[in-house]
């Protein structure tokens, strides 16, 4: 279809690609135009090893100390549901039996030591996704990650849709992450005799009903202290999280040789006691534990040489992550059989549980609590990064106000997206307690990755002759691999997780043709 000029902007030409606007798509030159545009332009200041730091930053948090165990032993709801079945044991017996009568509904089947086989699968999954993000990041330098992505491949309606699943997927992982924070730090604090009030370091709601507590604190504060260190610069938070990431890496090797040496060999057997559901199953909880690769991807305009340095930063970082995860899970139920981790403290801190249950030394157990404190924040200050780099591009778009597209003089950071992305994650960590935040985050993930995968397919057949600095191999068939893998994932959860899913997009859907469909530059003037 013939191209019409709609009007200009930052030296380059906005065109209309379709004549419905939902899917027009913008042009990768005005997108690169508009990033270097006064008064819009990010500092760059990142190298590779602070871009694979910040990819180690956010794929390791919480999730390898916490989740490894619950995906392990399963879940188990005392009522029943089909809310609770598993989407793939819903599908395999409609097929087979045209009916629900034999669905798991009270659950999801444990995976046992074949959770290593678990963490394989989605770091599977999650490469061919990298390769594509890899592209896609060396093509288009832009902030917006999986959103701009879709902007310039798929159309603004996509475009939308995936932006406001990427907030979800952040929002919602940072609020459970701030929360986890402050039990654990909590926790720890009890031990050596200091006592934090309840009613200012709990939740005050939770499970449907007010906890009589006032404000969780210490969730609250680490927002706080993080945002403002985001809005400061990013180099500071770069070289905090690069700090942090050789801390926990160093902790997580601490437990590698402390714990393998208190493996006992017959917890690992049965192995998969669940068979390959249990492996499908583990890997959808466990997929939690690498979202953050694709927050490289949002500094792509404060990185020094795009081209070269994210593409590093991500497939790198995916690596040492899937190396550390799978040595991680081994050893830990190696120490303790499976079942130990179905709840209780053992559920909710399996690792720092096996140590002490297993008499490891005071040492090593305090090495752990440290590497998982700082495993949570230098996760939460990357995540909280790549949300207000989100908000920056979608505003820069015209989808959001303007407001939060705006650039600090001095510090060249977007700062009222990262204040706003501060208070809208801090808040809620001060108020809710939110216990299916991972299915809901894993599920959001993988939607983008699915997208981001077709738009390599896209681009590589529309424009085949632009510069790319990172190519991904036997296209279409990586990337189609990667669209399976993705939804073969998003199958292994829930079906409540699916609604949330669907009532978040609807209300995204609504704000759209309400009100970001008309400030888009693609609106009819």
């Amino acid at each position: 279809m013939a191209q019409t000029p709609l009007h200009t902007n930052a030296g380059a030409e906005s065109v209309r690609t379709s004549d419905n606007q939902l899917l027009c798509c913008k042009s990768i030159d005005k997108l690169i135009a508009e990033a270097n545009e006064p008064g819009h332009t990010l500092k760059k200041t990142l190298g590779p090893w602070s871009l694979t730091a910040l990819g180690i930053g956010a794929i390791i948090g919480s999730g390898i100390f916490v989740l490894t165990g619950t995906a392990a032993a399963g879940e188990f709801f005392q009522a029943p549901s089909i809310l609770h079945a598993q989407v793939l044991d819903l599908i395999v017996n409609l097929l087979r039996g045209g009916g629900t009568a034999n669905v798991l509904m009270h659950g999801r089947p444990p995976a046992g030591p074949s959770i290593a086989l678990s963490f394989l699968v989605v770091a599977i999954a999650c490469s061919f996704a990298g390769l594509c993000y890899a592209e896609l990041a060396s093509m288009i330098p832009i902030a917006g990650s999986a959103y701009t992505y879709s902007y310039a491949t798929l159309g603004e309606i996509f475009a939308w849709i995936i932006g406001w699943d990427l907030i979800l997927e952040y929002v919602v992982s940072n609020v459970a992450v701030a929360i986890g924070f402050s039990a654990y730090t909590k926790a720890q604090l009890a031990s050596f005799g200091l006592n934090l009030p309840d009613q200012w370091s709990t939740p005050v709601w939770e499970a449907g009903h007010w906890t009589g507590s006032y404000f969780n604190v210490p969730g609250f504060l680490i927002i706080f202290i993080l945002t403002v260190l985001l809005v400061r610069g990013v180099r500071e938070s770069a070289e905090a999280n690069n700090v942090m990431v050789a801390i926990k890496i160093g902790a997580i090797v601490v437990f590698l040789v402390v714990g393998g040496m208190l493996v006992n060999p017959q917890n690992w057997r049965p192995f998969a006691p669940s068979g390959f559901a249990g492996v499908v199953t583990g890997g959808a909880i466990v997929f939690f534990t690498y979202i953050g690769f694709d927050s490289v991807s949002t500094a792509a305009e404060e990185s020094k040489n795009p081209q070269r340095d994210l593409p590093i930063g991500i497939i790198g970082s995916l690596i040492i992550c899937t190396v550390l995860y799978v040595g991680v899970s081994i050893v830990l139920l190696g120490m303790m059989k499976y079942t130990t981790f179905i709840s209780g403290e053992a559920a909710m801190a399996p690792v720092a549980y096996a140590l002490t249950v297993l008499g490891a030394s005071r040492f090593s157990r305090s090495v752990i609590v440290v590497g998982a404190l700082t495993g949570m924040i230098s996760s939460l200050l990357v995540f909280q990064y790549g949300q207000a780099r989100i908000w920056y591009a979608m505003s820069r778009d015209g989808l959001f106000p303007r407001l939060f597209s705006a650039v600090h003089p001095r510090f060249k950071t977007p700062h009222w997206s990262t204040w706003i992305a501060g208070f809208a994650v801090g808040i809620p960590s001060g108020i809710f307690a939110i216990s299916d935040a991972a299915d809901l985050c894993n599920i959001g993930t993988l939607f983008a990755f699915a997208l981001v995968s077709l738009g390599v397919i896209i681009l590589r057949r529309t424009q085949p002759g632009r510069q790319r600095g990172f190519r991904v191999p036997f296209v279409p068939w990586f990337p189609l691999i990667s669209i399976v893998l993705c939804g073969g994932l998003m199958t292994g959860l829930t079906v409540i997780t699916w609604l949330r899913f669907v009532v978040w997009l609807v209300v995204g859907l609504m704000i759209y043709f309400f009100y970001s469909r008309h400030r888009s530059e693609f609106a009819k003037k």
